[in-house]
């Protein structure tokens, strides 16, 4: 993984990509448990889709790593 990106001589994070990657990811896969009715058996739904997100960005980073 390269640590910036050069867009128009603006340098952005790559992680900053990899996040938003892992935000859309997660964006579709709660809509998926939502329209399964997945979250009637989560205590907390907040803290479920955090800790979700958080596993998504660590396999999107693991996968883009050389």
């Amino acid at each position: 993984m390269i640590g910036e990106v050069d867009i128009l001589g603006v340098f952005i994070p790559a992680l900053l990509w990899l996040m938003l990657i892992a935000y859309a990811i997660n964006l579709a896969i709660r809509k998926v448990l939502s329209h399964t009715r997945f979250y009637e058996y989560v205590w907390h739904r907040s803290i479920f889709d955090l800790g979700l997100y958080v596993i998504i960005l660590g396999v999107v980073v693991s996968l883009t790593r050389r």
